[in-house]
């Protein structure tokens, strides 16, 4: 199982940014998806998470309004579009596949991408 990031960079605040996960050797379809993100020296972070048809979907209070989780399952990939951007989004995101539940807590997601950083300057 793969799950690739990508998208992330540098950017102003009060820009966006577009991340993509793409996911192979798992029937993606039948996972929930979502985006965690980690800071030095701070634990890992929900950002967003996506059922498997994309019907429903949930955030934190830190990002919602700002960012929206998508998912393409003919494509494999999930999606995180994050807008007006702050200088405290700067992390590396993470996606992440979980089988049975979709949920906030990152002990539950069985697999992980390698993450991409994102760095919002002020």
């Amino acid at each position: 199982v793969q799950l690739q990031a990508s998208g992330g960079g540098l950017v102003l605040a009060g820009g966006s940014l577009r991340l993509s996960c793409t996911a192979s050797g798992l029937p993606f379809s039948s996972y929930y998806m979502a985006w965690f993100r980690q800071s030095p020296g701070k634990e890992r972070e929900f950002v967003g998470a996506i059922s498997r048809t994309a019907h429903r979907t949930s955030y934190p209070d830190s990002v919602r309004g700002r960012f929206t989780i998508s998912r393409d399952n003919a494509k494999n990939t999930v999606y995180l579009q994050m807008n007006s951007l702050k200088p405290e989004d700067t992390a590396v995101y993470y996606c992440a596949a979980d089988l049975p539940n979709m949920t906030d807590q990152p002990y539950d997601y069985e697999y992980w991408g390698r993450g991409t950083q994102v760095t919002v300057s002020s």
